[in-house]
């Protein structure tokens, strides 16, 4: 590890009561900060980005976030997540890598090893960790039964080609200049005075136009 100029973290999470601020907006503000005054010679340290809000909201800022550390801001990052779409990118950015800390299954036991080997996780153990906290069983089945039918009709594999296929849809979008939501987007972007808008404002804004588009 060379010599950093910045050390930022996202860890943690809690909200600002007094305030009125909520865990998600706390999240942004300080992932926010890090994005803006980050520079390539800084070390990030990121911790669930996204986790406050819904999987979709939540998973697309990941990703947005990454990528743009990535090709922008290109600072050594650890980014820490259990969204396993992310797996992804490293077929598509080549600074990217996988780890994941390895575990050994036994029948509907689970031993964590807590040793990082090479390569994105394939699942996440939420069902066993509660099982360790004592949860009642009634509710452990019940949670399997659930997580077996939303892997059925949510799958990775469709998610993640959904995200990586966004860019190609606006670009392709961009090019049709009779589409009357693309004028209509035109003349919102023009209006925006881009020096008086905060970072979480910003991103609110980015993600209204985003759903006009979807739309």
């Amino acid at each position: 590890m060379s010599l950093i100029d910045k050390l930022f973290t996202r860890v943690g999470a809690s909200d600002n009561l007094s305030e009125g601020e909520s865990t998600f907006l706390v999240e942004m503000q300080e992932t926010a900060n890090i994005i803006n005054n980050a520079t390539k010679n800084s070390l990030i340290l990121l911790d669930e980005i996204g986790r406050g809000t819904s999987t979709y909201d939540g998973l697309s800022i990941a990703w947005a976030i990454t990528e743009f550390i990535h090709n922008k801001i290109k600072a050594k990052t650890l980014f820490a997540t259990h969204y396993h779409e992310l797996n992804e990118m490293t077929s598509s950015f080549k600074r990217i890598k996988n780890f994941n800390v390895s575990v050994k299954e036994e029948k509907n036991d689970v031993l964590f090893l807590r040793k990082l080997i090479p390569g994105g996780s394939e699942h996440s153990f939420g069902i066993h960790v509660a099982k360790m906290a004592g949860m009642p069983s009634k509710v452990l089945n019940k949670a399997h039964q659930i997580l077996k039918k939303l892997e059925k009709s949510h799958s990775n594999e469709e998610l993640t080609g959904k995200v990586k296929s966004i860019k190609d849809d606006i670009q392709l979008q961009f090019f049709n200049l009779d589409n009357p939501v693309l004028e209509e987007l035109k003349d919102e972007i023009l209006k925006i005075d881009i020096n008086s808008l905060t970072p979480v404002e910003a991103l609110l804004k980015l993600s209204e136009l985003k759903k006009k588009i979807d739309n």
